[in-house]
């Protein structure tokens, strides 16, 4: 696994991976720079690494193990209960992929789960406006060809 030096002001974190237990180190050491609330959308495609970014950042914060975490696309909303640095801290995984419209988004209660000790991550987010609104930053997977995986964290100013 390579990192990139981020930039001076360090709210740009790129990571290149090889392998998907590349992916999930990287999601170990994110749980580093994100500190809780926050609210992240996931990007990529069908098949870049989300879930796998998502299974490190659970295991970091001792919440599941990597094959305990799956992809929330039929539930919606997958909640762990983890810790970091002895505080206890909420998970909660997002697929909006299915969701067609602001009404259906609102069941889903996101204002609640906005808690000071949450970590929410959702993929597919940037399809609602609402969620981009709220959106403290974003983790960008793009595939570099085969396993190979550039991962962008980009956190907004606080």
């Amino acid at each position: 696994m390579t990192k990139v030096a981020p930039p001076a002001e360090g709210r740009i974190h790129e990571f290149t991976t090889k392998s998907g237990a590349d992916t999930i180190e990287v999601g170990r050491k994110l749980v580093h720079l994100l500190k809780p609330p926050q609210l992240l959308l996931l990007r990529g495609d069908l098949g870049t690494g989300k879930t796998t970014l998502v299974k490190g950042i659970a295991q970091a914060l001792d919440a599941a193990d990597p094959d305990e975490v799956t992809s929330p696309t039929f539930t919606l909303l997958h909640e762990y209960d983890g810790a970091l640095d002895g505080k206890p801290m909420k998970l909660y995984h997002l697929d909006v992929y299915r969701l067609e419209g602001e009404r259906q988004l609102e069941t889903l209660g996101l204002d609640e789960l906005m808690t000071p000790d949450a970590l929410v991550l959702i993929e597919w987010g940037d399809k609602f406006k609402s969620i981009r609104k709220r959106a403290t930053g974003e983790i960008s997977i793009t595939s570099e060809g085969g396993d190979a995986r550039k991962i962008t964290v980009t956190l907004k100013e606080g």
